[in-house]
């Protein structure tokens, strides 16, 4: 995809500049479908450098999307029982629709063709409806709901979803 740079996050200043895009992006996404106080919450626990750092430490690898110079989202995954957990994929509002998604999951596609992983799956939000129609597009299936509690009386209710990898 012309103009965008994929990076791993591979230093502490990189995983400074996720943590300022996560910031970003969960504020305008997230706060109408689970609040501000949600919202604040998760990217302390889930999305701070400390706990990126944490998540890195323990076979986490994330990504940064530049998309002509300036940093348009960023991704998350982690192998795991021969699969492929998506923790995270965000692009920020300014670069949806140009396809930044659809080029990195065709991406995780190929990770998981080459290390022999038979699926990628992923949480969503039971009320992130756009990108629970984007996920659906691509053929992932809802498998099961789930209510975590994640502390601070808050909970994530969420769809699993799985998407096969296809047989070559």
């Amino acid at each position: 995809m012309d103009g965008l740079r994929v990076i791993p996050v591979s230093n502490i200043e990189l995983v400074y500049s996720l943590s300022t895009v996560a910031d970003e992006i969960w504020h305008e996404h997230f706060v109408p479908i689970i609040g501000e106080a949600q919202v604040d919450y998760m990217l302390e626990k889930f999305l701070s450098p400390e706990a990126l750092v944490e998540q890195i430490n323990s076979g986490y690898q994330y990504y940064l999307f530049s998309y002509e110079y300036t940093f348009a989202g960023f991704a998350g995954v982690h192998k795991e029982n021969g699969s492929l957990f998506l923790s995270k994929l965000y692009v920020h509002k300014d670069f949806r629709g140009i396809g930044i998604a659809s080029y990195m999951f065709k991406q995780f596609i190929e990770l998981c063709k080459k290390n022999n992983l038979d699926k990628i799956w992923l949480t969503c939000n039971r009320y992130n409806v756009n990108t629970l129609e984007v996920y659906r597009h691509w053929g992932f299936e809802t498998v099961r709901e789930e209510a975590t509690d994640i502390g601070n009386g808050f909970v994530m209710d969420d769809y699993i979803m799985e998407y096969r990898i296809p047989a070559e």
